[in-house]
């Protein structure tokens, strides 16, 4: 009997790419959902028959998810996130359960911090404001600023982080950044001055751009206290997760003025629920977690995933865990 796995990435199955073939002869039997799904959807699929692997994007595995997968008649064996961001799955338990969660790093970093930066130039340039007036016959304009010789602060100077600051050198911007792993070597060549704190960083930069996992201890990060601290009319971009801002205080700030503009990929809530303080808000933009698809990036992150879940299915050893235990 094959080895049974339930499908929800909505951009592996909608990218074509090598991993739709890698996939077609493993000999798995794969069982499609459109995710995100929410913990609710999960149990109602998992429930039951159950599968030996997931290979999920975004959905909430929470502790009841996992419980179900273990206690359904295929046992779950695997959970193989596809990317880097385990904030929807609950690793602390399933690493308590001793069920594997794999995962794909050094896959998308050069896609995501393209969008970064097509963000900041968005905001800068007032994109939003110019393709509203222009599509709908009118022909407004506002005065935008420069990049060059503004500074950029980096929160998280991970794979993303460090793509950021390599092209933001491109626009003569200066950099400054807070990562707790400081990398001595990248910060030396690229002359990134080091902040002791992520709120030194806040006070310093005229561009913040958020690289940071999202868990209990910075939650709501940016929030009125923090903006008070920024550079009146600094903008922040954030290509991580969502829940790294209490949005509320970022669309009151980008209403008053507080802040230049914010720009992101990724909501606390997703997709975006009606009524949401961002919609009238001209100096936010807002793209739909597409910040790494790409069919350069999504065959990249497709490939690692796939092959995870079926090397670790197949009792191969290349695939890459993220609890170690």
């Amino acid at each position: 009997m094959p080895n049974r796995i339930l499908l929800t990435t909505t951009s592996y199955q909608d990218t074509p790419g090598k991993h739709h073939d890698l996939l077609a002869a493993s000999g798995l039997d794969v069982v499609r959902a459109r995710g995100p799904l929410q913990e609710a959807d999960m149990l109602k699929l998992i429930e039951g028959e159950g599968f030996d692997g997931l290979l999920n994007g975004d959905d909430l595995i929470t502790s009841r998810v996992i419980d179900a997968g273990l206690a359904a008649r295929r046992k779950l064996r695997v959970i193989a996130k596809y990317g880097i961001g385990l904030d929807s799955i609950d690793v602390k338990y399933a690493t308590e359960k001793k069920l594997p969660v794999l995962f794909t790093p050094g896959v998308n970093h050069t896609t995501v911090a393209e969008h970064a930066v097509g963000l900041m130039i968005a905001l800068v340039k007032h994109f939003w404001v110019h393709l509203k007036s222009t599509k709908s016959g009118g022909w407004k304009r506002v005065t935008g600023n420069e990049l060059a010789g503004k500074t950029i602060g980096v929160i998280g100077m991970g794979r993303i982080g460090k793509e950021v600051i390599t092209r933001a050198a491109a626009f003569d911007m200066k950099p400054v950044a807070f990562d707790l792993y400081w990398d001595g070597a990248f910060a030396w060549k690229h002359k990134v001055e080091r902040a002791q704190t992520a709120e030194d960083v806040l006070a310093k930069a005229d561009v913040i751009s958020l690289h940071m996992n999202l868990d209990d201890a910075n939650r709501e990060f940016i929030n009125t206290a923090r903006i008070a601290k920024m550079k009146k009319g600094a903008i922040v971009i954030n290509t991580a997760r969502g829940g790294l801002v209490n949005e509320a205080d970022v669309a009151e700030a980008c209403r008053t003025g507080q802040m230049g503009g914010y720009g992101t990929d990724v909501l606390d809530h997703e997709p975006q629920v009606a009524n949401h303080p961002f919609a009238s808000v001209d100096n936010i933009i807002v793209t739909p977690h597409v910040g790494s698809r790409t069919f350069e990036s999504v065959e990249r992150q497709a490939m690692r995933a796939t092959q995870n879940i079926v090397n670790f299915l197949s009792g191969g050893s290349d695939y890459i865990q993220a609890n170690k235990f």
